[in-house]
């Protein structure tokens, strides 16, 4: 990577690492970043993941989004556009949409390794990788 200052366009976004249920734009991948854009369709539920040594911020454009995560996913977190989330290191949650409007959302990874660990489901008690 050079030290120029760089545009990406919608049109140079890539597809990003597939989970079921989401679409993920990457726009950025470093050794230590991933940035992109992450669509979740109204009434759809992605598979179970974690984002491994990653730590990830969401900042949720429009729509809206439920995060849950924890033992057994039953920590529930409802964001919507101009809301933040944070989901730390190893922490195996499955994002939905429960509106009627497409959730639109930026996803900032600071870390190293697979930026995306899809799983069968949330572990009894809270994963954490990396730490």
């Amino acid at each position: 990577m050079t030290d120029a200052v760089r545009r990406i366009t919608p049109e140079e976004r890539t597809e990003g690492a597939p989970t079921p249920g989401m679409t993920r734009e990457q726009a950025i991948a470093t050794d230590a970043t991933w940035s992109g854009i992450v669509l979740t369709e109204p009434g759809m539920v992605s598979g179970w993941h974690h984002h491994g040594a990653y730590e990830t911020t969401i900042y949720v454009l429009s729509g809206t989004i439920r995060m849950e995560s924890g033992p057994r996913g039953r920590d529930v977190v409802d964001a919507e556009a101009g809301d933040f989330v944070y989901v730390p290191r190893g922490a195996i949650h499955r994002e939905s949409n429960p509106g009627d409007e497409r959730c639109r959302a930026v996803a900032v990874r600071s870390g190293s390794g697979e930026p995306v660990i899809n799983v069968e489901g949330p572990a009894s008690a809270e994963f954490r990788r990396g730490r």
